[in-house]
């Protein structure tokens, strides 16, 4: 249940006004792949596509192109790389694979832009404008993406441990 929670916090996230490439969607994805079976990842996946349209064309009024099929092999990466975690999540793999998902996505989709738009010229040189460009987008999407990670992994956690830590204070009052 809580997967399906965290992904559409994601997506209401996405609406709201929020600091540039600030989002909880890789995480949203490293947990749903990590959590949810294996059959059912292609709900965020078809979800944050949907809304990717939604953004772009209603609400930014930007043209759709073909550079969003990038953006969704990359929610696709992210997915997988969350199964990744199913047997073996602890804090180093996890924040390892949020960090990855950064890198990654900066990457892709400033690659994407370059190649897709008119933004910059189709030289090395180019490319590495765009990428300059795109730095102070990666510097919120790494914090992002590591507080958002810690959350929705920790979160869990936490409740297990107020759960028992609730459990025991009552054996006590039981006893007394």
């Amino acid at each position: 249940m809580l997967v399906y929670v965290f992904v559409v916090f994601a997506l209401a996230f996405r609406f709201i006004p929020h600091p540039m490439a600030f989002t909880p969607v890789g995480a949203a994805l490293l947990f749903f792949g990590a959590r949810a079976p294996r059959r059912r990842l292609w709900i965020p996946l078809v979800l944050l596509a949907a809304s990717d349209v939604v953004l772009t064309t209603l609400v930014y009024r930007y043209p759709f192109s073909w550079d969003h099929f990038v953006t969704w092999a990359w929610y696709a990466g992210m997915l997988w790389l969350g199964t990744s975690l199913k047997q073996n999540a602890g804090a180093f793999r996890i924040l390892g694979s949020a960090l990855a998902g950064s890198v990654s996505f900066f990457l892709v989709s400033n690659f994407a832009v370059w190649a897709a738009w008119d933004m910059y010229p189709r030289t090395s040189a180019g490319l590495m404008t765009c990428y300059g460009a795109g730095i102070p987008f990666f510097r919120h999407a790494v914090v992002g993406d590591l507080l958002f990670t810690t959350a929705m992994f920790g979160a869990p956690v936490l409740f297990h441990s107020v759960a028992g830590w609730l459990h025991k204070s009552g054996d006590h009052t039981a006893a007394a």
